[in-house]
């Protein structure tokens, strides 16, 4: 088995397509016909079942493609890793993240990151917790940020505690003070404010619906399915009020009303996952130092 052989194989696999598949991987039609019929022959199983105009996976190829994904994404890091130049003059890191860390705490670390180690490629990937985790089970990301607990336990991922983060309430300055007169919130007190409230899938989402509905109700949204920006941004028009990270409503452009919750509030608790059978690149374990050092300083710096 060749790693030439998976890579036409999960170009095929994608495109569902001989032709459309070779010219994505850059070689003639005949020749990755062949290449994938050796292939089965090696695997004593047909890997697609070919109709005219309709191309598709077989149970053997089902169950070879998340393999190959893997197996290719690996080998591709294993490559940049050798290829990396000492004193990571050059490099990458695909990072993952989810909306709410890119914007309150990704930018300062990115910042120190790119400063230091300039011929390193950052990539960035946005996504809640869940499709993150998947992204990092099959090789396609070196790291990602994460909410715990992970929406499912994946015991092939280990997991490093960042920093734990209380959430807080933001309103517009001109509209009433949401809870005791602005001084703090209740999240009994949520029942009587229209939300705005980000999309299905948003960790944050989650949270604060699930501690509305341990006081017994149901939030009432005003508007949903909002990334980061878009909720501040209505929040900031007088639309409802948002439960958000600490962090993200100390940015001091927000210009927003900013009210703690009252104890016990709500928490969460940010973490570094990384496959478990696989060290991340040398830029990527550079990068991961970098955010443990960092991440508890910017949390808790004061507006500006």
């Amino acid at each position: 088995m060749q790693f030439q052989q998976l890579s036409y194989f999960v170009a095929v696999a994608e495109e569902r397509h001989f032709t459309r598949a070779a010219e994505v991987v850059h070689v003639a039609q005949p020749s990755l016909s062949q290449q994938i019929r050796a292939l089965e022959r090696e695997l004593g199983a047909d890997l697609f079942q070919r109709a005219r105009g309709n191309i598709t996976l077989t149970d053997a190829g089902e169950a070879l493609l998340p393999l190959a994904r893997r197996i290719l994404a690996d080998a591709d890091t294993a490559r940049h890793e050798v290829q990396e130049l000492a004193q990571l003059r050059r490099g990458r890191v695909r990072l993952g993240a989810t909306p709410s860390l890119c914007t309150g705490l990704l930018p300062g670390v990115l910042r120190a990151f790119h400063d230091r180690f300039r011929g390193v490629q950052l990539l960035i990937e946005e996504g809640g917790s869940h499709d993150l985790v998947r992204k990092l089970a099959r090789g396609a990301l070196d790291l990602a940020l994460v909410v715990l607990p992970l929406p499912t336990p994946s015991p092939a991922l280990t997991t490093i505690e960042v920093l734990n983060e209380d959430l807080v309430v933001v309103s517009a300055p001109d509209s009433p003070p949401p809870g005791d007169r602005g001084r703090r919130v209740h999240i009994s007190d949520l029942e009587r404010e229209p939300l705005v409230m980000f999309r299905h899938g948003y960790d944050l989402r989650e949270l604060t619906v699930a501690a509305c509905r341990a006081e017994g109700f149901e939030p009432r949204f005003a508007v949903e399915g909002g990334e980061m920006d878009a909720v501040l941004g209505f929040v900031r028009a007088g639309l409802g009020v948002a439960v958000v990270p600490r962090m993200v409503a100390m940015r001091g452009d927000l210009r927003l009303r900013v009210t703690p919750l009252a104890r016990p509030g709500l928490r969460r608790t940010i973490a570094l996952a990384h496959r478990s059978d696989v060290a991340p690149p040398r830029a990527a374990r550079e990068f991961q130092q970098m955010v443990l050092a960092q991440a508890p300083v910017l949390a808790a710096k004061k507006p500006e």
